[in-house]
């Protein structure tokens, strides 16, 4: 029984090793254990991009199974993403579902910035995927992160805009830091696309989400002149896709 003991003991020191070791590597960013947690064969599987993928052959990321497609468009008050009209185009004519998404800023009027996404994207999005609205950190912001009123205030109003404009309620991409800070007293309201890139969802996030973005690291063939990377997403099973798009 003593013997039994022991070896009980070590094998469970070992396991919780091996735990804390795969954990570590995950956080320090060495390893990116999210694939073992997606199952990409039975999953409905996107992409998102911007620019730094530069020039994107939709139709070769379709006939990867990517089923969905979230492209860059706008950031703040003024910025557009060089690469958005082709990507905005080129996915309509392969047929692939997408979305267009704005990089919000916490220094610019949230009134001009939903005037930059609507003069950008235009004014009909019927087939399409929801309108997103990115909201993380950058910069110093999460050495100084701003004040919680201001974000909340010049979000809602960004978000306010572009429902009265398009009809829909946008949908928010956001970590969970970021949420846990500033969105979750109000985010039940919208359809939530989650960022968890080095330790599954659940680890981190307990609330409802549509959209997880697992990896940053993914390689696809399709896009050429910039990044080697692209992010990609899993849909939640018990969501449907159909339900993102703009009727």
């Amino acid at each position: 029984m003593k013997k039994f003991l022991i070896i009980l003991i070590a094998v469970i020191a070992v396991l919780v090793i091996a735990f804390m070791t795969v954990f570590v590597l995950a956080k320090t960013k060495v390893i990116f254990i999210n694939e073992w947690f997606v199952d990409k064969n039975n999953s409905t599987i996107g992409v998102d991009l911007s620019s730094y993928q530069a020039d994107v052959d939709m139709q070769k990321l379709k006939e990867q199974h990517i089923e969905f497609v979230y492209m860059k468009a706008t950031e703040g008050s003024t910025h557009q993403d060089e690469k958005f009209a082709a990507n905005w185009a080129n996915a309509q004519k392969a047929g692939l579902p997408s979305g267009a998404y704005h990089f919000f800023s916490y220094d610019t009027p949230g009134s001009s910035q939903a005037e930059n996404y609507i003069n950008t994207v235009g004014d009909d999005l019927k087939g399409r995927l929801l309108p997103a609205v990115d909201v993380e950190y950058y910069g110093d912001k999460k050495e100084n992160p701003p004040a919680k009123e201001d974000v909340i205030r010049e979000l809602t109003v960004f978000l306010n805009t572009l429902e009265a404009h398009y009809g829909v309620k946008p949908m928010i991409y956001t970590g969970a830091d970021i949420y846990n800070q500033y969105l979750q007293d109000f985010s039940g309201e919208y359809k939530m696309w989650i960022s968890s890139l080095y330790t599954p969802l659940s680890w981190n996030y307990k609330g409802d989400w549509y959209i997880w973005q697992y990896l940053n690291r993914g390689k696809l063939e399709g896009y050429s002149g910039g990044e080697t990377y692209i992010d990609l997403n899993v849909l939640n099973k018990e969501k449907d896709l159909n339900d993102l798009i703009v009727k």
